[in-house]
């Protein structure tokens, strides 16, 4: 074939005449000069290389290190060329015994072929296509004269038993795969590689006693080594390896046995489509060209469903916006990945091979501008449009070679600076830039225009501004943008959970339906959590829900369909951590949030109770009604906590809804208790059983995460009698096991989680006293042994549950054991010491410790229980457990001022408005620091103050108004200063 020179066409005009000139001097004054003479005889190899010295400082840098070269690289075939040194690299790297001997051998072959390639681009000599091949081809080259280094490295250190020396890359079961632009032999000027590394553990003949996939791994690093450390001698290509299956989070060398598996469960959409250019660039050829067989199932499926077109078109979707995305322009522009650049031309191809190309292998050309020809061939696209896209990719590539040359670098931009602009213009072979940038513009709108007419019936995923592309292992400089503006202060960590989702990493994305129809989701997710106060904590919460989720199909399905819901999951995610985690770890929860009541209202008590009783119809045993109990009540406690997060319900309501929650479980599962029992033991004659519910379930005040305090008792006609079951017993074990599995039914741990703690300590005499207390016990007790603090206690009980007349008597016993006289001081004293003790062993200076500060919901409990026990025996009305109702009784019998009284209330609704909310949203102490945005402007609107940092402030305020009138009350009758009247 004949020369460079002799096929030279042009030269682009000298952006830089001086350096040119200075450039030509200097080689000329070289010792290579004069055996050049002949050669710069030739008026074109002059002109050829001023260009290059006036355009490209990195071709002009070869030059002058190698003048050497000039003579053969401009008087002989540049293929001839090519193939001597891609035959020569082959044949020493089986010879060479130095891993620093291979590496300066593959840098200088580099730089010659670039050089040599350079050359042949800038006259005009070959096309892209040609260009790019050579380009592609010296990276296969590279990598095979690597791969053979090592491998017969190995085999002559007793490492490998390889079938021919000559040839170690055959019957080695590893082989590399060219991706990308790479694997279409589309490769460009100063491209990088990508690459995947597979090995086949049945074919490779290694020792025994070895490990395939270790000596895989430790072979792949030495090839990255030779392939991107930088020397004095430059690089060869940088590698990328992170088109391998789940880069993440497996090694750099893959077993075929693992990566088949992970396609065929975990494989995604733009996995298949770069798959499409995959071919086999080094290594044992019979064991990829297998492997690539085994995958064509994969990359072209014959029947694709709508979902799965939907994921396909949405592996690049642009969502466009006055303002928002870069506008198609000429300076600064991205001629790849801006709009209309050459990743819009890739994809407009792609997108069409997966999707029809499963059915007609004609479509499944690797490379760009064959595809468009078939695309049009098969009547897919017009011939004017395959004709345009063409053109357009020629033109834009060959650009893009310009700008990489300048420098080699990795960079596919047009420069922002005008001067900058001037000398690409030039290179590129335009007299004017303003004619240049013409001819930019009208590529890349021609190019974007087809773009989106091929997208043009589908729906915008989102309302978002900018680009949401999570595909790949980068992270999409547009897509971060984009985060950024919604909010995100830490895109990247973003980015990288949603990636990590669409590898299949947790359970709920392991499908391939799932990750399709998440596809779809993510944009109306990202901008549902962009509305909360704090989008990057409320997005990790949403985060460790999602983990927690078994499956995903039926929820992102739900989440697309209905984006009230996903608002009202990310509200409450953005408010709440500890609702997160309960989402994170319930997900059947989900289902009830589509009751259409589930929102507009709390249900009452009868509700829950008529509810439960259904749920529990046809248990199967006691076991089986337990679960459905647990089930139920999940569904039922979140219900209430997120509507007092959103402010459906009001947090004072919040305590009576938790209560009524607890009651209805206790009335419906003690009789379930109670059967039980009896299926073993009978029943005892003339006998009934009540369950007491004292503390905060008592006075109505429940929390969230509110122990139950209770009280069991029993009554008997005749205590001697025992059971008439098949395995009787006395009536004291009878009601032991009775009381046993009622305090089971509400607390055990079962594969549905459990339900309360509950607290017996209240029961007369404590630990010391029997679990199922003796009516008569009960009433002799509190009569004649009780405790003042036992006292106080009795106050806020309430009978929950209670056979046959037994309420009425327990109700009798209470009335009459709290409304006797008390001597007020001494009763004081009691309260006053009671309460020292409390507060050395459990007090606090945070306010936020809302029940044991000072002022806080103790010593307005004990307040109000003082003065219960003070006056009940005038006024036997004020003995309402519920705190408020007492305190508004004592205000209508005159007990207490109104004024003090309505003082006391408004304290009273900040304290435990603040208790449901924080017991709601936390799990453990609150620490407002580590509120959130979303909590903290909820505070501050439920006690109605305008901002969060006002909170504490009006909480202090309440609990010093509550401690005033603590002292008042008890500290000083406690002195004997005072006794109210």
């Amino acid at each position: 074939m004949t020369s460079l020179l002799d096929r030279f066409k042009s030269a682009p005009p000298i952006f830089d005449g001086e350096k040119a000139d200075r450039c030509f001097d200097e080689l000329m004054a070289t010792p290579e000069a004069e055996t050049l003479q002949d050669v710069l005889a030739d008026s074109n190899a002059v002109l050829l290389l001023k260009s290059v010295f006036g355009n490209s400082p990195f071709l002009s840098r070869l030059i002058l290190r190698h003048p050497e070269w000039l003579q053969g690289l401009l008087t002989t075939s540049p293929e001839s060329q090519i193939a001597e040194t891609f035959e020569d690299l082959l044949a020493q790297s089986i010879e060479l015994d130095s891993e620093a001997a291979l590496m300066t051998l593959l840098r200088q072959a580099k730089a010659r072929m670039a050089l040599l390639i350079g050359f042949a681009d800038i006259g005009g000599v070959w096309s892209l296509f040609e260009v790019t091949d050579a380009l592609s081809k010296l990276a296969d080259t590279c990598l095979q004269a690597s791969v053979r280094f090592l491998l017969r490295e190995a085999h002559v250190a007793g490492k490998l038993k390889l079938p021919n020396i000559a040839s170690p890359e055959d019957g080695s079961g590893l082989f590399i795969l060219a991706m990308g632009k790479h694997g279409a032999n589309e490769l460009n000027y100063s491209s990088d590689i990508d690459v995947i590394v597979f090995y086949d553990g049945n074919r490779m003949p290694i020792l025994e006693a070895a490990d395939p996939g270790q000596f895989s791994v430790r072979l792949t690093k030495r090839l990255v080594k030779f392939m991107q450390d930088v020397t004095a001698d430059g690089y060869v290509f940088r590698t990328d390896l992170r088109l391998r299956p789940d880069a993440g989070a497996t090694a750099v060398a893959i077993s075929v046995v693992a990566a088949e598996l992970y396609y065929e469960g975990m494989g995604q959409n733009w996995e298949r489509a770069a798959m499409i250019k995959a071919r086999v660039a080094a290594g044992d050829q019979d064991a990829g060209a297998a492997f690539l067989k085994v995958l064509q199932p994969f990359v072209f499926r014959k029947y694709l469903d709508f979902a799965a077109i939907e994921d396909v078109h949405s592996i690049k979707r642009q969502i466009h916006s006055a303002g928002k995305h870069k506008p198609i322009a000429v300076a600064g522009h991205n001629l790849k990945l801006g709009l209309g650049g050459i990743r819009e031309i890739e994809f407009f191809v792609q997108t069409q091979q997966l999707i029809a190309g499963g059915r007609n292998p004609c479509l499944r050309n690797p490379t760009t501008c064959g595809a468009l020809e078939d695309l049009a061939a098969e009547g897919m696209i017009t011939q004017t449009v395959a004709a345009d896209m063409r053109e357009s990719y020629i033109f834009l590539r060959t650009i893009e070679h310009r700008v990489q040359m300048l420098e080699d670098a990795q960079t596919h931009s047009l420069p922002s600076d005008s001067e900058a602009l001037d000398h690409v213009a030039r290179f590129s072979g335009y007299e004017e830039t303003e004619a240049f940038g013409h001819d930019v513009l009208l590529h890349l709108r021609r190019v974007n225009e087809h773009y989106l007419d091929l997208f043009s019936q589908e729906d915008a995923l989102s309302g978002a501004e900018g680009s949401l592309v999570f595909t790949g292992v980068d992270d999409d400089p547009d897509t971060l943008q984009t985060l950024e503006g919604l909010g995100f202060k830490r895109p990247k960590d973003v980015a990288a959970a949603i990636r990590g989702w669409h590898f299949g990493r947790i359970r709920a994305t392991r499908s391939e339906r799932a990750r399709e129809r998440l596809t779809k989701l993510i944009p109306v997710m990202l901008e549902a959590i962009s509305k909360t106060p704090d989008p990057d904590t409320t997005f990790s919460r949403f985060r460790d829900f999602l983990a927690g989720q078994p499956a995903g199909v039926q929820l992102f399905s739900l989440f697309y369909a209905n984006a009230e819901l996903l608002y009202l999951i990310t509200d409450a995610l953005g408010m709440a951590p500890r609702l997160a985690s309960y989402l994170a770890q319930n997900s059947s929860v989900i289902d009830a949030l589509l009751d259409a009541d589930f929102l507009v209202t709390l249900p009452t008590k009868e509700d829950l109770i008529e509810e439960l009783r259904g749920r529990l119809l046809g248990h199967k045993d006691f076991e089986d009604a337990l679960d459905r109990a647990r089930r139920w009540g999940k569904d039922h406690e979140f219900r209430i906590g997120l509507q007092v997060l959103r402010g459906i319900a009001e947090s004072n309501l919040a305590g009576a809804a938790y209560a009524g929650l607890a009651d209805a479980f206790i009335q419906e599962l003690t009789p379930v208790a109670q059967a039980d029992v009896v299926r073993q033991h009978g029943t005892v004659a003339n006998s009934s059983f009540a369950v007491i519910g004292m503390g905060k379930l008592g006075a109505r005040e429940l929390t969230a995460t509110s122990d139950l305090d209770l009280i069991l008792v029993s009554d008997t006609l005749d205590d001697s009698i025992e059971s008439d079951g098949s395995k009787p017993i006395d009536t004291s074990r009878y009601f032991t096991r009775v009381a046993q599995r009622t305090i089971s039914a509400l607390s055990a741990p079962t594969a549905e989680g459990s339900l309360y703690e509950v607290d017996m300590m209240l029961r007369p005499a404590g630990n010391a006293g029997p679990i199922a207390t003796k009516l008569g016990y009960f009433e002799r007790y509190y009569h004649e042994d009780a405790w003042t603090w036992e006292l106080m206690a009795l106050t806020r009980a309430r009978v929950i549950f209670a056979g046959g007349d037994l309420q009425s008597k327990i109700e009798s016993v209470r009335q009459d054991v709290l409304c006797r006289s008390r001597d007020i001081c001494k009763l004081a004293q009691d309260v006053a010491e009671m309460r020292e003790r409390i507060f050395k062993e459990k007090g606090t200076d945070d306010p936020w410790d809302i029940k044991q500060v000072r002022g806080g919901i103790v010593d307005l409990e004990f307040l109000c229980q003082f003065l219960q026990l003070a006056h009940a025996h005038d006024h036997p009305k004020i003995l309402n457990p519920n705190t408020a109702d007492a305190f508004q009784e004592m205000a209508r019998v005159g007990v207490l001022e109104k004024e003090t009284v309505a003082s006391l209330l408004e304290a009273n609704t900040v304290l435990q408005t603040l208790s449901q909310i924080t017991r709601i949203a936390v799990a453990g102490c609150f620490k407002p620091e580590e509120a959130g945005l979303s909590l903290g402007a909820l505070l501050a609107k439920s006690v109605g103050v305008d901002r969060f940092e006002l909170v504490e402030p009006k909480l202090v305020e309440m609990q010093s108004l509550i401690l005033e009138h603590f002292d008042v009350h008890v500290g000083q009758p406690a002195q004997g200063l005072n006794k109210p009247s």
